[in-house]
């Protein structure tokens, strides 16, 4: 009974490490996928060489996140550029705005003044057929006889 047990905790052991090394192997497999689709201009790693030391890992890391750490900054800069492009759309918007109120009412102050203007000068009789002061139509006439 007890060659039973051990016999199945080896087969149980071995199926583990079957499936852990089929695990691995698909691990193994994405990495390469993934370094595959990966450009020339980047370094790649491979993972599966034991030469990789400690400080390689390191200096990978470090350069990694110098490189966050300028994107992160290139990315704020731009954050910060499209808020004050937005602000100052914002505000030539409203400077617009008040030019418009501006000359709605010079306008209406100027349809006002002629209102007030034309009342003063009182109503126009016109007697029918009868040229006006200076007219084409009198000068014409004029310089026939």
């Amino acid at each position: 009974m007890a060659e039973e047990s051990t016999k199945s905790w080896a087969d149980s052991d071995s199926e583990t490490s079957s499936t852990s090394s089929s695990s691995s192997d698909s691990e193994q497999e994405e990495v390469h996928c993934f370094m595959a689709n990966q450009t020339d201009d980047d370094e790649v790693f491979d993972f599966a060489n034991s030469e990789f030391t400690r400080e390689d890992l390191v200096q990978a890391l470090n350069d990694m996140v110098h490189e966050y750490k300028t994107l992160s900054h290139t990315f704020e800069e731009i954050k910060a550029e499209n808020a004050s492009l937005k602000n100052s759309s914002v505000e030539s918007g409203s400077d617009e705005l008040e030019d418009t109120e501006s000359l709605k009412t010079e306008l209406s102050w100027l349809k006002n003044k002629l209102n007030e203007d034309k009342a003063k000068a009182g109503p126009k009789f016109s007697v029918p057929n009868q040229p006006r002061h200076y007219s084409k139509k009198e000068k014409t006439e004029w310089t026939r006889n």
